[in-house]
């Protein structure tokens, strides 16, 4: 039988993914609950939609003085006792600490390890799918670790680049399937059915 988790989730600005796993949930579409929300930025979307959720919200800001910005997040993140941490529009790369290993999730909107890596996030990706010619596009949920967008593999879905997309038709087709692939990600895990290996990730139960 899955598990319940309970979910944190860390955010930068307006908060869609955030959205979605929030309507999922409120469906029964989803068996899992946010705990808590994490944001980088006081005043973004994504702030207003987890407190008319019901959900309590830490704001952590960079640029303070004292505890670095890493610390001062993942003692954020500790108070909720969370079973998994989702990344969820989080613009900052945020070493993971020993007792989150594999138990932070990252949803990139391309198919790695293809057009990722630093500053390559929201309509920056898109443009440079188009710009290289890519045929097909999607996204990748993965295990964070200390660089960006390197780790494990546990779901892709992929979509088509069609003739006359922008960066807008691409991203708006991408984001459909990241509603999809991040709570697939999540009842994986809930399920008890995923393994990491190295560098692969092992499902059970599937052929």
């Amino acid at each position: 039988m899955a598990t319940r988790l309970r979910l944190v989730a860390l955010i930068s600005g307006g908060g869609t993914t955030l959205q979605n796993l929030i309507d999922r949930i409120s469906a029964g579409r989803l068996n899992a609950e946010i705990i808590g929300v994490v944001s980088s930025r006081a005043s973004v979307a994504g702030v207003g939609r987890a407190e008319r959720a019901g959900i309590p919200v830490s704001v952590v800001e960079r640029g303070r003085a004292g505890e670095s910005f890493p610390d001062r997040v993942w003692a954020a993140v500790r108070t909720y006792q969370p079973d998994l941490v989702l990344l969820a529009g989080w613009l900052h790369l945020l070493p993971i600490p020993k007792d989150f290993h594999h138990k932070v999730l990252n949803i990139h909107p391309a198919l790695l390890p293809a057009f990722g890596g630093k500053g390559m996030y929201g309509h920056h990706v898109h443009s440079a799918v188009l710009e290289y010619g890519a045929k097909v596009s999607g996204c990748t949920v993965h295990f964070a670790d200390d660089t960006y967008d390197t780790g494990p593999i546990l779901v892709q879905h992929c979509v088509p680049v069609k003739e006359g997309d922008d960066a807008d038709t691409l991203a708006a087709r991408v984001f459909e399937a990241e509603c999809k692939a991040y709570p697939e990600a999540i009842e994986l895990i809930a399920a008890g059915r995923v393994c990491v290996e190295g560098r692969r990730v092992v499902i059970s139960g599937t052929s």
